[in-house]
This record gives structure tokens, C-alpha cells and sequence, in this order.
């Protein structure tokens, strides 16, 4: 089987192999993503939940923004068909700005 990208970007090689376990702190039977080894704590999904907090609006370089939230927006005038519009960052003096539409029809080169 080939391997392919999943949506988060991550390298997926297809399902995962589950592994029969117990959960150590309210010792139902669940399965897990990897091999268990003995001695070491196991959690359920739902009390790995509750033991790590989300954080979702934290990463290494500090707060960010949740997808989906508002943005942001600065007024600006389009370099190509010269009509206002607002970008999702500060426009730089001398630097060209694009309107959402002039932007989607500027071709693309992933060279």
C-alpha cells in the first residue's frame, strides 16, 4: 500500500494498528494506538482527555489563532484593477497588494 498525506499534513500510511490494553486510571478494557510496555501507565482516550488539556491556542511561539476566528483586516487599493479591497495583513509602502480576485488568477510557479 502507498503512503499519502493526511489532512493534518502528517505522513499516513493507512489504519493504525490497535492494541488491546487497560486503561490505568479507571481500568476499563480499551486499545490503543501503539504496543503497550509493561510498567508504564496506559490511558482510555477518554481519560488521556481529561489528564492533557487542549491546547489549542498555544504553540511553541506563543497564542494563535484558531481557525475559522476573525482576522484582522486592512484596507488597501488592488495593483491590478486599481479597486478597493481589504487584505488579512498590513499592506508595506512600495509593495504590490492584490485583491482577493487578482490574486486567485496570478498563475502559480512551485518551482
Amino acid at each position: 500500500m502507498e503512503g499519502r498525506f493526511n489532512n493534518r499534513r502528517n505522513f499516513d500510511s493507512g489504519p493504525r494498528e490497535m492494541h488491546k490494553a487497560v486503561c490505568s486510571e479507571c481500568k476499563a478494557d480499551c486499545e490503543v494506538p501503539f504496543k503497550p510496555t509493561e510498567g508504564k501507565a496506559v490511558l482510555c482516550q477518554d481519560c488521556f482527555r481529561k489528564s492533557n488539556p487542549r491546547r489549542d491556542n498555544f504553540n511553541s511561539r506563543g497564542p494563535r489563532r484558531s481557525f475559522g476566528g476573525p482576522r484582522e483586516m486592512h484596507k488597501a487599493v488592488c495593483a491590478e484593477c486599481k479597486a478597493e479591497c481589504e487584505v488579512p495583513f498590513k499592506p508595506t509602502e512600495g509593495k504590490p497588494v492584490l485583491c482577493q480576485d487578482c490574486f486567485r488568477k496570478k498563475p502559480r510557479n512551485f518551482d
